[in-house]
């Protein structure tokens, strides 16, 4: 188990002070996040806040990454939806058991990949998979809130298709509620205008908080959520959440529903997984820190086996409030504990305000939600990168809308291996040097540094597929030092032996050069293959690299590679004092 004593390691009063302005920032998103992901999930809200306890504690505690805020998510809510389906939503009870024992099933499975260090396979589920995943999870939030947003009641039961219900919802079901869809569509409104002030002039991201008080003050002042004499109100409200802390409770395990969460529970551990991982490394890239993936992923299992005997939600990384968590200045882990602790504090002190929040306006929220779940550029970047990335979004996407997204996971990642992984071979990469007689060739031991005034030439070799993506990753920073370091000008890639290259290292790819435009460094691409030039071209590199720096393989051999360095000769030459690196022969050995 790994310790908790650097959570305090060198800890100071200025640490302090900046986690808990960050621990209360994310605490006021943190309380109404859980609450509507919890009513995604299908359950009472007070255990999507009791996730946002018990769940973000643990994480905090025996974590790696110091900003990951952990708890209740949209995509695993909908995960958890999807696996509790089959079972009667009228037997509250049995739902609520299957709910606690679907998060210890999802704790062990994780705890079982870290105990086992298979953490790294991982990386071998195509991101297209997940693009896929939230794209048809956001489509999948957006229908399953039609019904609260109008204020009726759902039609048809769990074991109809998601398409099926909407439809019998909306034109077979209730006469819809006027005083609901005014909540709603408010709600929508408020928040798109108060995310836009608090983007543009640096305000405090509270307003999914201020939302819900807005709308739940207009509603009561309107009588809507106040009870008549039979206990009915004019717009269905949260309910009831109890002032009390979550109890500790072993779950009633019912061995004829235990295959069928088994097989929610795997897909639920690798997405949380792949989504907790990405959130930190993605964080860990702008602070520098260097993570522990193997202990953040028993982090992961530990907080939702913990999590499922104190009756709470399954829960992840939330990218939205560990952004916040970040951009507020946290310092430590211990943010997330100020952040929890703090959700302890509301509900004990405000529990019975809560029942007053309508659920049309949460429904409001989450439509917003939904579209914000889609990183449209990035769906569009992966459709038009390859035919195989393409595959998978739509495959991965149509089968989470026909069938249930843990279906869609589960073929998504059999589609991955069956596709990618028999390309598979280990990315490597070789420096070539120009020597003084005009002499191409694989750089070695004795041979110098090249030096500003030379073209540093590197020639990458192998499948070009996101399971190569960490290697590529260690290649480019590698040579970033070293431009940055050695102040080097003109950096040629010759990509003449590089294969089946994907959207990932693509868009790594991209980055690099884009990061070395930035520093005035030039960067030529030597012997690019027709596919690999295809790919760039579908996905836009033409429209800001220019031609001149890419040189496609020809039927002359190497001539691709040595035009590169003719090129970079001559621009090194144009801003070099006296023109010595100049070669009118050159020659490339094999």
């Amino acid at each position: 188990m790994p310790s908790t004593l650097g959570l305090f390691e060198n800890y100071d009063a200025l640490k302090a002070r900046r986690d808990i302005v960050a621990g209360l920032t994310v605490a006021a998103i943190s309380l109404p996040q859980a609450m509507a992901y919890a009513l995604i999930a299908g359950v009472d809200p007070k255990y999507g806040v009791y996730s946002a306890i018990v769940v973000t504690t643990i994480a905090s505690i025996f974590g790696s990454s110091s900003h990951l805020i952990n708890g209740p998510t949209s995509a695993i809510s909908l995960l958890v939806f999807s696996s509790l389906a089959f079972l009667d939503p009228e037997n509250r009870t049995g739902l609520f058991e299957a709910l606690f024992l679907l998060g210890v099933l999802v704790g062990t499975i994780q705890i079982l990949i870290a105990v086992f260090k298979l953490g790294d396979l991982t990386r071998y589920i195509s991101e297209s998979v997940v693009i896929g995943f939230m794209a048809s999870a956001a489509l999948l939030l957006a229908i399953g809130q039609l019904a609260n947003a109008i204020g009726v009641r759902d039609k048809g039961d769990g074991h109809m298709q998601v398409l099926q219900r909407a439809w019998l919802t909306l034109f077979h079901g209730d006469a819809v509620n006027y005083r609901a869809l005014v909540l709603s569509v408010s709600a929508v409104v408020l928040a798109v205008l108060l995310r836009r002030l608090v983007q543009r002039y640096g305000l405090p991201q509270i307003d999914m908080l201020l939302v819900l008080i807005v709308t739940a003050v207009i509603a009561y002042a309107y009588g809507w959520t106040v009870p008549d004499g039979t206990g009915h109100t004019d717009v269905k409200i949260s309910g009831k959440i109890p002032a009390s802390l979550p109890e500790f409770h072993i779950p009633d395990v019912q061995v004829s529903t235990l295959g069928e969460l088994s097989h929610g529970a795997l897909a639920i551990a690798f997405i949380g997984l792949i989504e907790a991982l990405s959130i930190a490394k993605a964080i860990a890239h702008h602070t520098g820190q260097q993570i522990d993936y193997n202990r953040q992923i028993l982090a992961e299992g530990l907080a939702n086996l913990t999590g499922g005997f104190f009756q709470s939600l399954p829960g992840s990384g939330s990218l939205s409030r560990s952004a916040i968590n970040y951009q507020s200045g946290a310092a430590t882990r211990f943010s997330g504990i100020i952040s929890a602790a703090t959700v302890t504090i509301a509900l004990l002190l405000f529990a019975p305000l809560l029942r007053y929040i309508p659920q049309a306006a949460l429904a409001g929220l989450l439509l917003v939600t939904a579209v914000r779940l889609v990183d449209f550029r990035r769906l569009a970047y992966a459709v038009k990168a390859s035919r195989y990335d393409a595959g998978l979004v739509i495959i991965t996407a149509l089968v989470g809308v026909a069938v249930n997204l843990d279906t869609a996971v589960l073929v998504g990642v059999v589609l991955s291996i069956l596709l990618f992984v028999p390309r598979a071979a280990k990315l490597k990469a070789a420096e070539l040097v120009v020597t003084d007689e005009g002499v191409i060739r694989e750089r070695t031991p004795q041979d110098g540094t090249a030096g500003a005034a030379s073209p540093v030439i590197y020639d990458l070799e192998g499948e070009l597929f996101f399971g190569a993506a960490p290697e590529l990753d260690r290649y480019l920073d590698a040579l970033h030092t070293r431009i940055r370091d050695e102040n080097l000008k003109v950096v040629i890639l010759r990509l003449k032996r590089v294969r089946h290259p994907d959207v990932v290292c693509i868009e790594r790819l991209e980055h690099f050069i884009r990061e070395q435009q930035e520093r005035g460094v030039t960067v030529l691409l030597a012997g690019v293959r027709p596919d690999s030039l295809a790919l760039l071209k579908n996905v836009g590199f033409t429209q800001w690299l220019p031609a001149e720096q890419v040189f496609p393989e020809e039927d002359k051999e190497f001539s691709a590679t040595l035009r590169a360095v003719r090129y970079a000769q001559t621009r090194l030459e144009e801003t070099a004092s006296d023109a010595t690196t100049h070669q009118d022969k050159l020659y490339y050995l094999v």
